[in-house]
């Protein structure tokens, strides 16, 4: 895992545990650059992608439909896998309802995905995170978002206090997502057009960090470490 790059002035990094357990897949890590998405917008600047893989790496077993169409999210390692909250504090906005759509690995698939994009946009927050969870870590922020769960998977509500490591819905691939995974990101505020991402760091046992891009982590499961 790679140090947290470099804060904006007055920031310090916001600690996080991973939402996810077991082989976890990091892509559009800021370990690689900022912004890590290539935007900063709606908060992203910091943001990181997590997706759930087999033990060798693969998110999907390859298949003819990976190098032509779509295919179902159902046949994807993380579709449905428990995402907890990765902090403690009180939940602020749980929306639900967005579909899960097809999976797209196929660059030709890719094509009109990435043509819609500007109406995902247009169509506001849900679109563009599917179905989230916003946590704030104490009045007035910083936010914590979790996206792109799975429809009909969130178990949380607006007021909730949750704690770190409680299962707040499951893995899937609503909002602009082209495979199951989950999106996590924090910010200043909850008002997207103007927030401000803010840095984030994950703790484990072995320290406070980032996986670098495409690094693979490997995430216990905390009641299997208890029951040791």
């Amino acid at each position: 895992m790679d140090p947290v790059p470099q804060s904006p002035p007055g920031s310090e990094p916001v600690p996080l545990t991973y939402p996810l357990t077991g082989w976890i897949r990091a892509r559009n890590s800021p370990a690689r650059r900022v912004p890590s998405h290539g935007t900063d917008l709606m908060g992203t600047t910091y943001a990181i992608d997590l997706i759930p893989v087999d033990s060798r790496g693969r998110a999907a077993r390859g298949n003819w439909r990976a190098v032509l169409t779509t295919e179902e999210p159902e046949t994807f390692v993380g579709f449905g896998a428990v995402v907890r909250s990765p902090a403690t504090g009180t939940v602020v906005i749980a929306h639900d309802g967005e579909r899960d759509h097809e999976a797209r690995r196929s660059q030709l698939a890719l094509v009109p995905y990435l043509a819609a994009q500007p109406r995902r946009i247009r169509r506001g927050p849900g679109a563009i995170a599917g179905n989230h969870v916003v946590i704030s870590l104490g009045d007035g922020g910083p936010y914590v978002l979790t996206a792109h769960l799975r429809k009909g998977s969130v178990r949380v509500q607006v007021g909730d206090r949750v704690t770190a490591g409680r299962p707040i819905g499951q893995c899937g691939n609503s909002g602009n997502s082209t495979q199951p995974h989950v999106h996590v990101q924090v910010t200043d505020s909850t008002d997207w057009a103007r927030a401000r991402g803010l840095p984030i760091v994950f703790r484990t046992d072995s320290g406070e960090g980032l996986p670098r891009e495409s690094e693979i982590v490997f995430i216990p499961d905390a009641a299997t470490e208890r029951n040791r």
